[in-house]
């Protein structure tokens, strides 16, 4: 059964959004920074606690990520990111460097199912 958010990520973004991630961030000079608070974050303050992938519908090779973000002083919020050809490697790297231990799904509305 095909799960109703497959397609679009903007259903996905909307749906935490209402479960109050309602944060945007985005990446410069090798920090996640909170877009309203200006709050700059490293690897280690970042819990990944949901992430979906999606490849694009008319051209897979258009692949994001969509990252569903906690951290340690309590902002939360998402981060959609390209992977594949259009990745920004830079902040692939900052990803691969968020501990593991940070990294699970128990946020994902896949398991409300």
């Amino acid at each position: 059964m095909k799960n109703e958010f497959d397609k679009h990520e903007i259903g996905y973004i909307k749906t935490y959004q209402d479960k109050g991630f309602t944060a945007n961030f985005y990446f410069e000079n090798n920090k996640l920074i909170n877009s309203d608070t200006k709050t700059e974050y490293q690897p280690e303050d970042i819990f990944v606690v949901a992430e979906h992938r999606y490849e694009g519908i008319s051209n897979p090779e258009d692949m994001s990520i969509l990252y569903i973000i906690k951290t340690t002083n309590g902002d939360k919020g998402t981060l959609l990111m390209g992977y594949g050809p259009t990745a920004d490697l830079e902040l692939s790297e900052f990803f691969k460097k968020i501990p593991e231990s940070n990294i699970s799904d128990e946020e994902s509305i896949n398991n409300d199912k």
